[in-house]
């Protein structure tokens, strides 16, 4: 499973948050560095795609996807230097597949720290920067000599010129304009700043209305990297998270917060590591099956069981939207709106799958 590491300065949120999405215990505290050891937790990715088709099918049983998250020990300035828990927080960050981070914006005069969130934004980027800058400037001149002798190298030597030289003038090399060639020669070395990045700005409970100016600042900071930015009261979030379903909805509802935010930031996480969603339902189950998008059918076959993958004969095929207007599988295959798909075809997101296998 694809993990994603929630990454902030001490008492940004990120621990509280890394809770309120996991259902986890890591220490929260007002103090800094009350995360020493990295914690790691699965968030389910609530869908309203899933909801729908159990309901059609009447199933007994819902499995949502679910999206892995490792809360990592705090950053400080100087941690690529090995300041703080330094060490710590780069071991716990090369190995996430992406990041999060938690830029503080809520006001709280008992919590240490500051609570700008484009300051917190330049530390972790700077931190991340130097520790990368540091790295590309030990491997360069070995793959350089590497290169002399073997010429298979000089495409790894050019790329990691490349990086240096945007690492250099403090740009993270997520929003260096890197192209597709160059980030897989660079994939290797394991660089913080080259993983796929969102951020979640922490906002007080009084700042909710202010929300979208709040967080557009750091939104234009990160245009370049791909990943969405969404302000979020974690501590509302979080005491909501601990309540029973119809009590969280009452409470989120009656703020006019609709669904509330952690479902919003799983989503996003989920989608930004490329992952994507096909359904399987029916009166015993409904289930979300994950898989990385591009996947051809027997992959997604493989992702509900190995013996599907090596059996496949072809799959039935019907969008989720689509089956819902139909009412029921049965009166979609009824009818002739199953398509039968063979082994080259791409599934979509949203697609409900029935495979059809021989072992």
């Amino acid at each position: 499973m694809e993990r994603f590491g929630i990454v902030g300065l001490p008492n940004a949120g990120k621990s509280a948050l890394f809770n309120a999405l996991t259902g986890g215990d890591a220490t929260v505290a007002a103090h800094p560095f009350s995360t020493t050891e990295t914690n790691v937790g699965v968030a389910k990715v609530a869908d309203v795609r899933l909801a729908r088709l159990a309901v059609m099918s009447q199933s007994r049983k819902v499995v949502p996807a679910t999206a892995e998250f490792v809360d990592i020990a705090g950053l400080q300035k100087g941690s690529s230097s090995g300041e703080g828990l330094g060490n710590r927080f780069l071991h716990g960050i090369r190995e996430v597949d992406a990041v999060l981070f938690v830029l503080r914006a809520f006001e709280d005069p008992n919590v240490v720290g500051g609570n700008d969130p484009l300051d917190d934004l330049a530390t972790l980027e700077l931190e991340l920067v130097l520790a990368d800058a540091a790295s590309a400037e030990g491997q360069i001149e070995r793959r350089r000599k590497a290169a002399r002798s073997d010429k298979s190298q000089q495409p790894a030597v050019d790329a990691l010129e490349a990086a240096y030289a945007h690492l250099q003038q403090a740009t993270p090399l997520y929003r260096a304009g890197l192209g597709v060639e160059q980030l897989a020669l660079l994939q290797p070395f394991f660089f913080l700043t080259a993983k796929r990045v969102m951020a979640v700005v922490n906002l007080g409970e009084d700042q909710l209305a202010d929300a979208e100016a709040i967080v557009a600042p750091v939104a234009a900071e990160l245009a370049g990297a791909g990943g969405e930015v969404l302000g979020v009261c974690v501590q509302l979030e979080a005491e909501a998270a601990a309540l029973d379903d119809a009590e969280r909805a009452e409470l989120l509802e009656g703020l006019g917060l609709g669904e509330g935010a952690l479902p919003r930031v799983a989503r996003a996480a989920y989608h930004l590591l490329g992952l994507r969603t096909f359904f399987t339902t029916g009166d015993k189950e409904s289930r979300a099956w994950t898989f990385r998008a591009g996947a051809k059918a027997p992959e997604c076959a493989g992702v509900i069981h190995s013996d599907l993958q090596r059996g496949f004969i072809r799959a039935e095929v019907i969008h989720w939207d689509e089956l819902l207007d139909i009412g029921s599988w049965s009166k979609a295959k009824a009818e002739g709106r199953l398509r039968v798909e063979g082994k080259e075809y791409e599934v979509l997101d949203g697609d409900v799958l029935e495979i059809r296998f021989n072992v």
